[in-house]
């Protein structure tokens, strides 16, 4: 039996409780794998129990949930030292599952249990932005204020996440906002490119976004170590709604509607001193400027033996 910390959001998907606890029990234990499994209420129990499996010195810690619970968890296995030699496990159960997908991760439950045991372990980038990881993408302008709002209408109103998110991109459009920015991309000798921008819209990918074809939104590898920075270019109002929707199923626009910049590094500055930020769909209240940069190689994810990152 292969000992491993399986750590749930409850409220993944459609919600788990201790029935369907007992039931991913049974399927991890059925699968040769010692499971010792917490069911978390929210970012910061997820947070506190990756912690307590990284100093208890567990060597796979797996996330149960959506693109934000692998973030919360992965937070606290990223870097050096100790928690560079645990392996990360995915169970897929959130809704759309951008990271587990990319990595060719199964997404049906028993095909992604399975994964635990005979998969391979790879190493992949990591996005960070003023200390904060992501490990898909994170947003400026238009996309927070939007995920913002789409929460707050679920928990107030009780609409679907889709509903929701529609509703919130409509008051987005009618808001029509702007943002100054200066950007500076970092070279290597510390140099670099500098721009000045004024977008509604910036989004930051950990490697590159497929921009075009049936793979639009997705990407072909993690492990290249850079950074992609999409601006979108003075659209009209149904382009800002499109880029806002796309932005929030993960599929952006075509790349015509974007200036595209791939690097290391970024700095962005404006003229605003805190910023709400999203990452992995997680929105945060930061400080001016903001410093992005690739971690390359700083996560060991299990994935099946014929895929790469």
């Amino acid at each position: 039996m292969k000992p491993v910390q399986v750590i749930v959001n409850a409220g993944a998907g459609t919600g788990h409780d201790d029935d369907r606890a007992g039931e991913l029990r049974r399927k991890l234990r059925d699968a040769g794998l010692d499971a010792e499994l917490t069911l978390a209420a929210g970012g910061g129990e997820l947070i506190a129990a990756a912690r307590r499996a990284r100093e208890g010195g567990a060597e796979l810690v797996v996330a149960g949930g959506g693109d934000g619970s692998m973030n919360a968890v992965a937070s606290q296995i990223v870097g050096t030292g100790a928690a560079a030699n645990i392996r990360f496990g995915v169970l897929p159960m959130g809704t759309l599952n951008h990271f587990a997908k990319d990595l060719g991760i199964p997404l049906d439950l028993d095909a992604a249990i399975g994964n635990l045991v005979t998969g391979v372990p790879v190493s992949v980038d990591v996005g960070e932005v003023n200390g904060r990881i992501f490990l898909n993408n994170s947003g400026l302008g238009l996309y927070p204020d939007i995920v913002r709002d789409r929460e707050k209408q679920q928990s107030r109103l009780g609409r679907g996440k889709w509903p929701a998110a529609l509703w919130a991109s409509l008051a987005a459009l009618r808001r029509y906002p702007f943002l100054s920015l200066r950007l500076a991309v970092k070279g290597e000798d510390g140099g670099g490119e500098r721009l000045a921008r004024r977008t509604p819209f910036v989004f930051i990918g950990n490697n590159a976004y497929t921009m075009q074809g049936l793979s639009i939104g997705a990407r072909e590898r993690l492990d290249a170590g850079t950074l992609s920075l999409y601006v979108a270019q003075h659209p009209t109002r149904f382009g800002l709604l499109r880029f806002a929707f796309d932005a929030l199923r993960g599929r952006l626009g075509e790349e015509r509607d974007f200036d595209v910049l791939h690097a290391a590094a970024f700095e962005l500055d404006t003229h605003r001193k805190r910023l709400h930020v999203a990452t992995d769909g997680e929105v945060t209240v930061m400080t001016a400027p903001l410093h992005y940069r690739s971690l390359p190689g700083a996560l060991r994810v299990l994935v099946p033996p014929t895929k790469k990152p």
